[in-house]
């Protein structure tokens, strides 16, 4: 069966359509139908088409729309309910955070992993919550991974989003590593990046690990640590 899904970005929309179709990544094929870049004004879209490769059941089809023969359905992305009590306590946290710091907000489960917990908070005030490169957003991530620590759950890392900020912020990254390399190629000088927090960082150092006339190294104190790109030749 094939079905049609929207998203900012490539990555988010087969994010979408996995949470809808309710199946893992590789249960499915893509098909990128459309593809319009972001600029400063306007916002990206990505439109895909799946082709789930086994049948789906009853439930599962009739959650994910109504496929190819219908207006183009587009799917978003449904927040999960919150499993046990631990996580119960980790959205309420989150919630009356926000608040304290005067702003409304709904916190849902986003994603569940092994030793993962995904949480996004809804909230007409995002742009605010997520600050300037992500930093506020990355203070609530910081205080909320405390409290699960305080909770017994000091080896569940909490990811807190919102806005699918973390996704833009990953792609914008890995982007600019692939420039700066190319920078760094021709000129045979070191360039050393903005100040990011360490899951920024290894984005850097993972997406240019095997470029073999490269290397990555981590330089500065505190938690915001730059990435020096060095050429280092062929071996």
């Amino acid at each position: 069966m094939e079905y049609e899904f929207e998203g900012r970005t490539e990555e988010e929309a087969i994010e979408i359509a996995a949470n809808e179709l309710g199946l893992a990544r590789d249960e499915f094929d893509v098909e990128i139908l459309e593809s319009q870049r972001g600029s400063f004004l306007k916002k990206g879209k990505t439109r895909i088409k799946v082709h789930v490769r086994k049948p789906m059941g009853t439930a599962q089809a009739a959650g994910a729309g109504q496929g190819v023969g219908s207006a183009r359905p587009v799917m978003r992305a449904q927040a999960l309910a919150a499993d046990g009590d631990f996580e119960i306590k980790m959205l309420e946290f989150v919630r009356e955070l926000v608040e304290r710091m005067g702003y409304s907000c709904k916190a849902t489960v986003l994603f569940r992993e092994e030793l993962k917990l995904g949480v996004r908070i809804e909230s007409d005030s995002a742009a605010i919550l997520i600050g300037k490169k992500g930093k506020n957003l990355d203070a609530i991530q910081l205080l909320a991974n405390v409290y699960a620590g305080r909770l017994g759950h000091e080896d569940t890392r909490i990811i807190i989003d919102s806005e699918n900020y973390r996704i833009r912020r990953e792609e914008a990254i890995v982007k600019m590593a692939y420039e700066t390399a190319e920078r760094v190629r021709q000129s045979r000088n070191s360039v050393l990046l903005e100040p990011m927090n360490p899951f920024e960082r290894r984005i850097v150092h993972t997406t240019l690990n095997d470029i073999v006339d490269l290397e990555t190294k981590s330089e500065g104190d505190g938690l915001y640590k730059q990435v020096r790109v060095m050429f280092r030749g062929r071996k």
